[in-house]
C-alpha cells in the first residue's frame, strides 16, 4: 500500500475549501479523502472531521455499512456534545434515507428517523437560542416520514383497486 503523501499545515484552509467544493459537486470520495490528508497534519481539526463525516454520510448509498461505521467513529473526536448530538442525528437521518430508497421495510428507517429526532431534540437543548438547525433537522424528519406515509397508503390503494378490477386498472 502506498503511503500518502503529507501536505503542509498552511495548506489546511484551502484544502478544506477544496473538500467542501467537492461535496457540492458530489464526488464524496475525493472530499473524504483531502479531509484525511487534512487530519493527517492537523488531528483534531474540527472542520475536517465534519466535511468528512457528512461526506462518509454522502456515501451511505453506495458504501452503506463501512461509511456508517466509519462517521459513527468520528462523533467522539468532534469537541462539543452539541456537535456531537447534532451530528449523531445527521448520521441516522441520512442512514434512514438510504434505507427507505433501498427499499427497506418503512418501520426500520422510521425508527433510525426516531433515533434522530431524538439526537437533534438533545442537540436542541445544548443549543444556542438562536440556533434553529436542531429544530430544523427534526422538522426534515418529520415530513420524510409523513411523505413515506402518504407514498405507502397510496400504493396500497392502487394495489387494492387492481385487486377488485383486475387487469382494467392501469397501475403505475
Amino acid at each position: 500500500m502506498l503511503e500518502p503523501k503529507r501536505i503542509s499545515k498552511d495548506a489546511v484552509p484551502a484544502a478544506l475549501e477544496k473538500a467542501m467544493r467537492y461535496r457540492l459537486l458530489n464526488e464524496p470520495q475525493q472530499a473524504e479523502s483531502i479531509c484525511r490528508d487534512v487530519l493527517l497534519v492537523d488531528p483534531e481539526n474540527q472542520d475536517a472531521i465534519i466535511v468528512l463525516l457528512l461526506a462518509l454520510t454522502d456515501q451511505f448509498p453506495a458504501e452503506k455499512a463501512a461509511a456508517f461505521d466509519s462517521a459513527k467513529s468520528l462523533l467522539p473526536a468532534l469537541n462539543s456534545a452539541y456537535r456531537q448530538a447534532y451530528y449523531d442525528g445527521i448520521i441516522k437521518e441520512r442512514w434512514a434515507i438510504s434505507q427507505l430508497a433501498d427499499h427497506m421495510p418503512q418501520e426500520i428507517a422510521f425508527d433510525w428517523l426516531r433515533q434522530a429526532m431524538r439526537s437533534y431534540e438533545k442537540a436542541e437543548q445544548l443549543s444556542e437560542a438562536e440556533d434553529a438547525d436542531p429544530i430544523l433537522r427534526w422538522n426534515s424528519c418529520a415530513r420524510v416520514m409523513t411523505r413515506a406515509e402518504i407514498r405507502k397508503r397510496e400504493s396500497n390503494v392502487r394495489r387494492d383497486v387492481a385487486a377488485e378490477y383486475g387487469d382494467e386498472v392501469p397501475v403505475r
